[in-house]
């Protein structure tokens, strides 16, 4: 996202559909080279918290916990830099997104200084989650 050259968007939220509890190190994701994604109302996406901070296609993503999956409740547009919040908590930052789902769903990377689970950040089912420039 490039506040100069990008407008003002709405915020996509949704909520957790299934909380996920696991963690790997090294599950070797590749970033998709493109900074946004659309999405729509009713898709199902999975969050992914890693350490991992470079958005070029420099080497897989590793170190990873996976949170959960997440149905979006409105359409729009996913940026890399957006921040992603759990019941009005910060949770991290979109890094960028790995296809290696799709079109069953994308995994949505977030920037965290330790990858965390689901459990560890103390989410539920219906858990909302939140999208914002």
């Amino acid at each position: 996202m490039n506040p100069a050259e990008d407008g003002g968007k709405r915020a996509v939220h949704g909520r957790l559909v299934k909380v996920l509890t696991h963690r790997r190190d090294d599950r070797g994701m590749t970033l998709e080279p493109f900074a946004s994604r659309c999405v729509r109302a009713g898709e199902v996406h999975e969050l992914v918290t890693t350490d991992h901070t470079g958005t070029a296609a420099e080497g897989p993503v590793d170190r990873v916990g996976f949170l959960g999956f997440v149905e979006l409740e409105c359409g729009g547009v996913l940026d890399r830099g957006d921040t992603v919040w759990a019941d009005g908590r910060r949770i991290g930052t979109v890094l960028g997104f790995d296809a290696c789902h799709f079109p069953n769903h994308y995994n949505i990377l977030l920037t965290v200084p330790v990858p965390r689970t689901g459990p560890e950040w103390g989410l539920a089912p219906e858990t909302e989650i939140r999208f914002t420039q």
